[in-house]
């Protein structure tokens, strides 16, 4: 059993210093360890297992047994490298069902003259949570076709405040009459959310926190600056789904997921050339090969371009419903095993699909790197791409969730551990 094996590593930290992420995606379970270092985070173990095609469904976990299977070999391995056993987990959760908004709800108050004060906010809150509750309940009973589906508060984060339409990065103190709080919330089907906690249960793991992956690969290129400009479209191409996050100025505007992700380009393949599955993944992941012959190459690459058409439709109908943006951001991020497709890159970088969308400047397109999430460093030399972001922004989930019990210095730290779940 591989908890004996476990068991058997020396205790060398404190297991309160060490957060574990782990990213379940339909293609590989992804395992980070990390150690707290002051504000930072140090990742000292790595492991990674692949999926066998019935375990996920459209981003969501589809055989709890088999899943647990996965993660306690990615587990091992990062376990392993890292020479202790981690206590804590954070999980993402992905797939259509989960659904991130950015409501503003505006307050008038009944006594302009009082300065605001932390109780007040605590109740603004509140209202914003139940209201963009009601919605996503709404969303996913049409789209299930099932009004009795329950809907859980997964992450939130303040995006803006702004009274008598002045902003504010800390609202306390001040006087006015219009509140307007913008902040966002995303929530995720009761049934999605019980496979992971039975998945962390199954591991011996305390579930720190669920992330929406989304919003989980925000935190990864965000600071903790209150006044972060961060503006981007940051694009998660995984197995099974497209994860879509908006960020303009430091908030997230939005989150959208799509079921079309790497295994449809496979399965396209498959089904054009007549190959098993592996078959057709081997081709698509070594298609710039020279050993190719030129005449398979084109087959591939025509059957790539099918889906390719049907995805980038994808990007384009998620980003055409930030109906409430002015203009999208025309820098695109990428990360997720998916992304790695060079056509994929290019079909983004033509113009064809953008003309719609309100760009104001023509779109760059390019990889998250490893090195360019803040306040997580590798010391293993394992996290090399754009394949891990996803994991590491859970990592930052987990280390403000973890931070979120202490002091923080700006209000909007103090505001956001009012939004902690």
């Amino acid at each position: 059993m591989v908890f004996n094996k476990k068991a058997k590593n020396k205790q060398k930290r404190a297991s309160g210093d060490l957060i574990v992420a782990l990213d379940i995606g339909t293609e590989f379970v992804k395992a980070l360890i990390a150690e707290r270092k002051g504000e930072e985070l140090e990742i000292i173990g790595v492991g990674r297992a692949r999926q066998e095609v019935s375990d996920m469904h459209s981003g969501a976990i589809a055989d709890i047994a088999g899943v647990v299977r996965n993660c306690e070999l990615a587990l091992s391995d990062a376990e392993e490298q890292a020479g202790i056993q981690a206590k804590q987990v954070v999980i993402g959760i992905a797939g259509e069902l989960v659904k991130g908004v950015t409501d503003t709800i505006r307050y008038r108050r009944p006594q302009p003259d009082r300065p605001l004060d932390s109780n007040e906010m605590e109740f603004i809150i509140e209202k914003v949570q139940e209201r963009a509750q009601g919605k996503a309940q709404r969303q996913i009973a049409l789209e299930t076709g099932n009004d009795e589906v329950e809907v859980k508060l997964v992450n939130s984060a303040l995006v803006g405040i702004h009274i008598d339409g002045y902003k504010v990065s800390n609202p306390i103190g001040f006087q006015g009459r219009d509140v307007a709080v913008q902040i966002y919330t995303a929530f995720a089907p009761m049934v999605h959310i019980g496979a992971l906690e039975r998945v962390a249960d199954e591991l011996s793991l305390e579930l720190l926190a669920v992330a929406a992956e989304p919003f989980a690969v925000s935190r990864s290129v965000l600071g903790s600056e209150a006044s972060s400009n961060f503006t981007a479209i940051l694009t998660d191409v995984g197995g099974g789904t497209t994860d879509i996050a908006v960020v303009n100025d430091g908030g997230v505007e939005g989150t959208k997921m799509f079921g079309i992700g790497g295994r449809s380009f496979t399965q396209t393949i498959a089904s054009d050339m007549n190959l098993s599955y592996k078959d057709a993944e081997k081709l698509k992941v070594n298609i710039d090969h020279e050993q190719i012959k030129p005449t398979v190459a084109k087959e591939v690459n025509e059957a790539i371009d099918k889906t390719l058409e049907v995805w980038v439709a994808g990007v384009e109908l998620a980003l055409s419903e930030f109906d409430s943006v002015d203009h999208l951001p025309h820098r695109i991020l990428l990360c997720g095993g998916g992304s790695s497709l060079k056509s994929l890159v290019k079909a983004l970088e033509a113009s064809d699909w953008q003309k719609e969308l309100p760009f104001t400047k023509k779109v760059t397109v390019q990889h998250i790197n490893p090195s360019e999430v803040i306040g997580v460093t590798d010391t293993t030399g394992d996290v090399t791409d754009h394949t891990f972001i996803t994991a590491m922004g859970l990592l930052r989930v987990g280390y403000d969730t973890l931070v979120g019990s202490g002091e923080g210095d700006s209000m909007k730290e103090k505001i956001n551990r009012l939004l902690k779940i």
